[in-house]
């Protein structure tokens, strides 16, 4: 019975509000973060940092951005990717126009800008919800990729219209290598998840959970819905920016304004729909997922007869199996892979007594 709650009693109310209520799962966190910043560093290789580990941990930020507004506050979104191009290139200005700029400070008024930008496109929120919201949203990816083509400025007047990453620097530690990109980044994202998590405990985020489920409900109770709605937008922008800003300096180096296309729009909104809606647990294995599932595919294509599949089918093949498990993930369990987590721990909880 790993999960035996025998013995563990809350004596204050600051203990029966904790985030993790057994030791054991508080001692599984320290584990699981001392493995993170002080074991992988040692034993991962450059090809682990650089094309499985910054992506996931990326992925799983700009999830949390896009889940703090679907999931939490019950507004639907298809510019994530827009503003994750905002940030990036608003964090890439910063550095450039202001010489010396700390880099943790860049990126965050660059989400602020981000922040911004969604609030902006979250007035209609006010308004119209539900699909029509969508289609507004969906005006953003657009529009953001347009006006960063159309206007070098945004790109230091470069002709191609890319950006290429600052040095990563931090109060005099490079952060060029592939272990230094992945720790700032690591870095980055526990910091925003452990903000992410209190704000969904508090009061705000139990004002957004009111107004995803019954808004109207939500106003009568005294719930402003003008300051709710655009507190959503804003701060799932400000995640959406920073998540951009390593997307761009810690994982690519170098990315132009159609590197956030609407397809990655698409595969935000995936990750919350395949980790869990409304989980903060759920981004992570929805980016796992994401990040894992193509290259575990190509091995298992590799192992088959030379010939069996043609090389330029293998891509068509991942995207018609992951469209595929989505629709599985919906129909069988549409809470996602962190309900399926909470079931095991259940289980768990219980073993070996149920069983």
């Amino acid at each position: 019975m790993f999960y035996q709650e025998s013995g563990q009693f809350s004596t204050r109310y600051a203990q029966d509000r904790r985030v993790f209520r057994l030791r054991q799962d508080r001692y599984g966190l320290i584990a699981l973060l001392l493995l993170a910043f002080v074991g992988v560093p040692y034993l991962g290789n450059d090809y682990w940092f650089s094309a499985i580990l910054i992506p996931f941990l990326v992925l799983s930020l700009a999830g949390l951005g896009l889940n703090l507004l679907t999931g939490y506050a019950g507004q639907l979104s298809l510019g994530s990717a827009a503003f994750m191009a905002v940030g990036a290139f608003a964090t890439y200005n910063i550095e450039v126009r202001v010489p010396g700029s700390p880099l943790l400070l860049s990126m965050a008024l660059g989400g602020g800008v981000a922040a911004l930008m969604a609030v902006l496109f979250g007035l209609p929120s006010l308004r119209i919800k539900g699909f029509y919201l969508l289609v507004s949203t969906l005006a953003a990816q657009f529009f953001v990729t347009w006006a960063l083509t159309r206007f070098s400025w945004f790109s230091n007047n470069s002709a191609s219209g890319v950006i290429s990453a600052p040095r990563l620097e931090i109060l005099g530690v490079d952060l060029n290598s592939p272990v230094g990109r992945y720790l700032l980044t690591l870095g980055v994202v526990v910091a925003l998840f452990w903000l992410g998590n209190n704000l969904v405990r508090s009061e705000l985020g139990r004002n957004w959970m009111a107004v995803r489920d019954m808004d109207t409900a939500a106003a009568v109770m005294g719930i402003a819905l003008l300051k709710t709605k655009l507190l959503a937008f804003a701060i799932s922008g400000f995640f959406l920016g920073v998540a951009g800003a390593l997307w761009a300096f810690t994982y690519l180096g170098t990315v132009e304004p159609h590197g956030f296309d609407l397809n990655r729009s698409f595969q935000i909104l995936f990750i919350i729909i395949i980790g869990g809606l409304g989980s903060i647990l759920g981004n992570f294995l929805g980016a796992a997922f994401i990040v894992l599932f193509p290259v575990l595919l190509s091995n298992l294509v590799a192992l088959l007869p030379t010939g069996l599949i043609d090389a330029g089918q293998i891509e068509n093949l991942q995207k018609m199996a992951f469209g595929a498990l989505i629709i599985v993930f919906l129909v069988k369990e549409p809470e996602g892979l962190a309900r399926l987590w909470q079931k095991f721990r259940e289980r768990a909880r219980l073993w070996p007594l149920r069983y």
